[in-house]
């Protein structure tokens, strides 16, 4: 596998090298493969070197849509993840999270009651060649996660509220609970629910945006479409 990029801009992720790549940019010959650089048949030069994780997390098959970067670069920096975590996340959909943080993370275990998930996301596991991953079918609303001491947990649930309970027997104290939730009302209702039984220390609530910048010649410019809004992140600490 590896990556061929081009001046212009345009990256290719080539898993078979044993044969010509062909693009618009023209054909880079298997040969070239060995080399670090080259040019195409119609003379276009071109870099190639070896995927690294994001080239390869980048590919991941998707039946739901995932958490983007912008939001999982912040839960690891607000919880300071790193080797030594244990991390929960429920529900697994395509794998997003388990996949990104078992990059940073000591071990991941993910939960979900859709077979149709369990499947995408070990497939995901298996093409980034993850060992610290548990990929798990269970319905968490109805029976918790059957394991407890996470350093952290996240939810990805359309009703967390109802996870209130099991988190607080399945999180250790000062542990991080991440609650994702794309409409500002299911945030509120997490937050009058914790309220009411008193689980968790809220911390903050908060919206990641991201601003891409035009920079070439004499120009210099935000790009015209940021990526806004994608979800509340609600963190909150175990008492």
């Amino acid at each position: 596998m590896k990556i061929v990029y081009f001046e212009n801009g345009r990256k290719f992720l080539v898993k078979d090298t044993s044969k010509d790549f062909h693009t618009k940019d023209g054909i880079v010959k298997k040969s070239d493969f060995k080399k670090k650089k080259g040019k195409t048949n119609i003379g276009k030069d071109f870099i190639i070197f070896d995927p690294s994780f994001i080239d390869r997390y980048k590919r991941l098959k998707r039946t739901a849509q995932i958490i983007l970067p912008k939001d999982i670069g912040f839960i690891i920096s607000e919880c300071g993840l790193g080797k030594e975590s244990v991390v929960f996340d429920a529900g697994s959909g395509s794998g997003g999270v388990a996949c990104f943080l078992a990059n940073v993370v000591k071990k991941v275990y993910t939960f979900d009651n859709d077979k149709r998930h369990i499947i995408c996301t070990k497939d995901n596991v298996k093409m980034l060649d993850l060992k610290n991953v548990d990929v798990i079918e269970r319905d968490v609303y109805e029976k918790g996660f059957g394991k407890k001491n996470a350093d952290c947990i996240i939810l990805d649930l359309k009703e967390p509220w109802r996870c209130i309970d099991h988190c607080r027997k399945a999180l250790k104290s000062g542990g991080f609970l991440v609650v994702y939730t794309p409409h500002i009302t299911q945030a509120l209702q997490f937050i009058n629910e914790n309220k009411e039984k008193e689980v968790f220390i809220p911390l903050r609530t908060i919206e990641v945006f991201e601003r891409e910048w035009k920079l070439t010649g004499k120009i210099a410019r935000p790009e015209f479409v940021p990526l806004g809004h994608s979800a509340f992140l609600g963190f909150f600490r175990g008492r």
